[in-house]
């Protein structure tokens, strides 16, 4: 039984169980996972009683699609969302509106009462961060983010294999994260296109794999260091593949028929109805340009980071790969853990899997100091984000009575991944390394599981063959 069935015996056998009140602001594409959720397959613990958006066409679009399931559902334009609160009293708020406002809503949700889920990043900038680390200090509130790579099986799995010490102590660590021209180009088309709106890819994307590491690691950043550049979606590259007569959007773009890079949002019904329906109310364009001059943010990011307990990592994030997913490797004193992992093709909203796992490009292999190398049976996963979003999404709505990974991340976590982008972004403008402790202060470490004794003796590796 999978945990979506396991929900449905679990709504039939506790409908009279006193269920939380949920409130969402952002209807967006990313929060159609927790509109679902909250209204069919967590019913029986969840009650959806309020949302909340800038855009009346797309609010009222989910208020219709989520009404057979929560008849009491109330809709509200994004300037009453203090009014939703007070009306509809929900316990629990969640945020999916365009990343650089999270901190309003974080923040208000928070001073009005109510815990708070948010998707990830956290926040965009340092000022921002060190708002909802006030408030949370202030209020005493909980905010919750979303990481649910933590929650994928051959992830949990590379955490629990770093824990039983079967590589000794980590002492340095090599990332290498890639984005498909499919996937990657999409971050291209949206608002994420503008630092000001995302933070960059450093802090939107890369938020999920600085998180990560600090998690497998079980420690926090110091100092960061970066260079970036935007490499492949210039206006010099489209000229080169011969597109000379683009327009702002793929809609009605002369080039159209020719760009390999064209998203048609017409002939993908959620994105269809959530955007291209509703642009006459925001005039917001979800099939930008990737070409466009109007974009700063980065393609092609290098990062080097001190941990706090002084592990080293070295992490780059290519936009523009022939292939989606990432390799990383953990040095220990005792060999090396390598782990890598292909993920499938998808536009995000276009109603496909989101980073499915692909079976034949993903695996996890150990490398014993001086010992044969062999190959880890990967912890089986299905489902969207390799199989992470099932089982956060129950964490969420159901609760986890024991983790021994502590998988839960609140705005410590939150923050400590978001303030390696953050820093890294500040790094590229001046080119100059920056701690972390300058920029965001009174923020604590995270609550981690333990890892391997640092001080405990090490076996003494095999002799060499004489």
């Amino acid at each position: 039984m999978d945990f979506f069935e396991r929900c449905a015996t679990l709504l039939t056998m506790n409908a009279n169980t006193p269920r939380r009140r949920f409130a969402l602001v952002g209807t967006g594409g990313r929060a159609q996972m927790y509109l679902n959720a909250a209204s069919r397959h967590f019913r029986h613990v969840a009650e959806l009683v309020g949302i909340c958006d800038r855009n009346p066409g797309r609010l009222e679009w989910n208020r219709h699609a989520y009404s057979e399931h929560c008849p009491g559902l109330k809709a509200f334009p994004e300037s009453d969302f203090e009014r939703m609160i007070t009306e509809t009293r929900p316990d629990e708020v969640i945020v999916t509106v365009q990343d650089s406002y999270h901190d309003l809503y974080i923040v208000r949700a928070m001073e009005l009462g109510c815990d708070v889920i948010t998707e990830k990043p956290m926040t965009t900038d340092a000022e921002k961060c060190q708002r909802i680390v006030d408030a949370q200090a202030r209020t005493g509130r909980r905010c919750r983010v979303t990481f649910n790579y933590r929650y994928s099986p051959p992830r949990t799995q590379v955490k629990d294999l770093l824990m039983s010490g079967i590589i000794g102590d980590i002492l340095a660590v090599d990332f290498q994260w890639l984005l498909d021209t499919h996937h990657g180009a999409d971050y291209f088309r949206r608002w994420h296109r503008r630092k000001e709106n995302s933070g960059g890819l450093l802090v939107h994307k890369a938020t999920h794999h600085f998180d990560l590491v600090n998690w497998w690691l079980s420690s926090v950043p110091e100092m960061v260091y970066a260079t970036g550049k935007r490499q492949f979606a210039t206006p010099e590259t489209a000229e080169r593949f011969g597109l000379h007569e683009r327009g702002e959007r793929c809609f009605d773009c002369p080039e159209r028929e020719r760009c390999a890079f064209r998203l048609d949002l017409a002939s993908k019904p959620q994105l269809k109805e959530l955007y291209l329906d509703q642009e006459s109310h925001d005039g917001y364009f979800r099939d930008r340009c990737i070409f466009s001059d109007e974009i700063d943010i980065e393609d092609t990011m290098n990062v080097m980071v001190h941990y706090r307990n002084n592990v080293k990592l070295n992490y780059s994030l290519h936009v523009f790969s022939a292939w989606e997913g990432y390799q990383i490797a953990f040095h220990g004193t005792r060999g090396r853990l390598e782990h890598k992992c292909q993920e499938t093709v998808y536009v995000s909203g276009d109603g496909s899997v989101q980073g499915a796992l692909q079976k034949e490009g993903t695996h996890t292999r150990i490398y014993p100091m001086r010992e044969p190398a062999y190959e880890v049976e990967l912890w089986k996963a299905q489902g969207a984000h390799g199989g992470g979003d099932g089982p956060l999404l129950a964490d969420i709505f159901e609760g986890t009575s024991d983790d021994s990974y502590q998988r839960a991340a609140d705005h410590r976590g939150g923050a400590y991944s978001i303030l390696c982008g953050i820093a890294a972004n500040q790094s590229i403008a001046s080119g100059k390394s920056v701690r972390i402790s300058d920029i965001v202060g009174g923020l604590s470490e995270p609550d981690y599981p333990p890892m391997p004794d640092p001080t405990a003796p090490l076996p003494m590796p095999r002799m060499p063959a004489k």
